[in-house]
């Protein structure tokens, strides 16, 4: 690892609002100004290719150092870290210091390296920034360069101001959350130098805004908890043989009937803080059946008729539950010979607090079957515990929400998928998913063909959040 520049010498929800001092918003408010100045940096932060293999995270975070700098930041505020390994997954983390407050500094966590697109797929180019329709496209300007933008910009705003916090405001932009088995800078910083970025809790990705068909504003969704990622191998062996004399045991025989038997394991339903608080707020929104079984599930998990009314539903199934899925198989080594070996990957999406080692024991149970062997795919995940959402983190947001769209609730949730929060949980850093970014029913198109955020929708959720960390720095 080369680290440039040379480094020197080193519970309960209700009236959550009710229980945070009162800690105004300045009269001047200067949250919506300086637009101009954040438009350059997104659209240079976009059009820098930092998709894997072609692009280069390295090269975004070079750009950033070097607006910091522009800002104020010196060589002692910034750490530029560039992994030998893969010289173009570097990540930069940053601070603006306090005035010595006891209070542990606050970590803006975002990852700057982007799922890859093919440009003859796209309608437009996907590493330049249109902006159209009241939209702007690009990869990444939703997934996660919107975000990383604003934590860059509000460091330099409030560098520019002189505005000096009570506590430390930390940033860090890594590369590595979009593709497995490469250099994960928020893994890296999480356990080599979790110095650079410890904190009281970070604000990260990981839950928008919802928007309905009509751009009507339903929700402003927190992250609190996030599901745990793991993968499991399924394995049939046989001696082989002639396909002309086949026998009984048929390794691919053995595989497809221990696939269903994953299909049917159902885990039970479980409850934690942030989905409790989830269904709670989103029943009166739902309403009608759905909204009943919200609050059922809620007031008694074992409830089997609200279970079958919200499993219809794909999302509201998975957060109720560990889930598990075959989502490959290959076998077989000759079209004229008897198979010797098949395996199937089971991806399994585990609830917090669930072990690992829990959903294994419960895969050998349901495929019952000890000629198929079950067995972990490292790298076994972390485990990550939900942090506790309490009204120091909830109250700022449901405050500054309210400013900015009255009327809209504040709904905590437990994202299904995963992001770079599983490392900083993990390593004692209290996460959440806050952007403070609405976004269409479609999600913008996500990882998908002709990604897009709203323009405004963005603009917002810059102001939103130079408003919400100054209200925590004052804390």
């Amino acid at each position: 690892m080369r680290l440039k520049p040379l480094l020197p010498a080193l519970a309960v929800l209700a009236s959550a609002a009710l229980a945070v001092p009162a800690l105004a918003i300045p009269a001047a408010d200067t949250s919506g100004t300086g637009e101009p100045a954040f438009r350059a940096l997104y659209k240079e932060l976009v059009e820098t290719n930092t998709a894997p293999g072609e692009g280069s995270c390295t090269l975004a975070a070079q750009r950033m150092e070097a607006r910091l700098k522009a800002a104020g930041y010196t060589d002692a505020d910034i750490h530029l870290f560039i992994p030998d390994s893969a010289p173009k997954d570097g990540g930069i983390v940053a601070v603006l210091r306090g005035t010595g407050s006891k209070k542990k500094a606050i970590l803006l966590l975002a990852h700057i390296d982007v799922v890859a697109a093919k440009r003859s797929d796209w309608t437009r180019d996907p590493f330049t920034l249109i902006e159209e329709g009241g939209y702007f496209y690009g990869r990444g300007t939703s997934d996660d360069k919107a975000q990383a933008a604003i934590w860059t910009d509000l460091l330099i705003r409030l560098k520019q101001e002189g505005y000096r916090p009570k506590r430390d405001i930390k940033m860090a932009l890594t590369c590595g959350e979009e593709t497995e088995g490469v250099f994960n800078g928020a893994h890296w910083l999480s356990t080599e130098h979790k110095d650079w970025i410890d904190a009281d809790f970070a604000l990260n990705e990981g839950a928008n805004g919802q928007l309905d068909e009509t751009g009507r504003k339903i929700a402003l969704n927190i992250e609190a908890a996030e599901k745990v990622y793991q993968d499991f191998k399924l394995e049939t062996t046989n001696p082989g043989g002639h396909s002309s004399r086949p026998v009984p045991e048929n390794a691919i025989y053995q595989m497809s009937a221990a696939l269903p038997k994953i299909g049917a394991l159902e885990f039970p339903v479980m409850l934690n803080d942030a989905t409790r608080a989830y269904f709670t707020r989103m029943a009166p929104i739902v309403g009608g059946e759905s909204g009943a079984a919200m609050l059922a599930i809620v007031k008694n998990p074992m409830d089997s008729a609200a279970n079958a009314i919200l499993s219809k539903n794909p999302q509201w199934h998975s957060m109720l539950r560990t889930t598990c899925v075959a989502t490959l198989i290959e076998g077989g080594h000759a079209l004229n010979a008897l198979p010797q070996h098949v395996s199937a990957n089971i991806n399994c999406r585990i609830f917090p607090g669930v072990s690992v080692d829990d959903v294994q024991a419960a895969l050998v149970r349901a495929v019952a079957d000890p000629a198929v062997k079950v067995s972990i795919v490292e790298p076994r995940s972390l485990a990550t515990p939900a942090p506790a959402l309490g009204p120091d983190i909830l109250g700022p947001i449901e405050k500054v929400s309210a400013e900015l769209w009255p009327g809209v609730p504040v709904v905590p949730t437990m994202t299904t998928g995963a992001t770079d929060g599983i490392y900083t949980s993990a390593a004692g850093i209290p996460t959440y998913g806050v952007e403070g970014l609405f976004v269409d029913p479609d999600e913008g198109h996500i990882h998908g063909l002709n990604e897009r955020v709203g323009v405004q929708s963005l603009m917002d959720a810059r102001r939103f959040m130079y408003r919400l960390v100054k209200l925590y720095a004052a804390q």
